[in-house]
């Protein structure tokens, strides 16, 4: 789907959502957050921040998370959409118009299938860490303001520093 220039598109409950690419202000953190993320990849994954879209076949669902972590072998594929399974890590910055789906949907859908996720709350300076994902959601999860560090478990198993969101 070709969306307007600074939009993206995701599939939410059969819809197709268009959302505006996130505010400049963003840039730092998700930089940030990517290059400790990377750091600290399973062998064979990769963190990204392109527009790319995973989907949850189950949950009949596709999302285009603003950073991931994913087996970088799902994408010598031709298609579209990556399969979720791919994903070791996933990161939503929330904004305004996203910060709703970030928390409810989102979560309920990676917490079935995602190892990690991380919701960095822009709104309210604070970064929650999601882990151990089962048939009824994750299972485990901590949250510390913007400053302070955040322990991502295994299969990252290191602290984010948070001091520059």
């Amino acid at each position: 789907m070709d969306t307007p220039d600074g939009f993206k598109a995701e599939l939410i409950r059969g819809k197709i959502v268009v959302s505006p690419f996130s505010a400049l202000r963003y840039l730092r953190p998700m930089r940030a957050l990517r290059k400790q993320i990377e750091a600290h990849a399973p062998k064979g994954h990769f963190a990204e921040t392109s527009p790319f879209l995973f989907s949850f076949p189950t949950a009949e669902r596709a999302y285009g998370p603003d950073l991931f972590v994913a087996d970088e072998a799902s994408f010598g594929e031709e298609g579209r959409h990556a399969d979720g399974a791919a994903l070791s890590l996933v990161a939503e910055f929330t904004s305004l118009s996203t910060k709703d789906a970030d928390w409810n949907e989102k979560l309920d859908v990676y917490g079935r299938l995602v190892p990690v996720y991380l919701v960095v709350d822009m709104q309210d300076s604070e970064i929650t860490c999601f882990w151990d994902p089962s048939p009824h959601g994750y299972r485990s999860r901590t949250t510390v303001s913007f400053s302070e560090p955040l322990h991502v478990p295994e299969p990252f198993d290191f602290a984010i520093d948070t001091t520059g969101f």
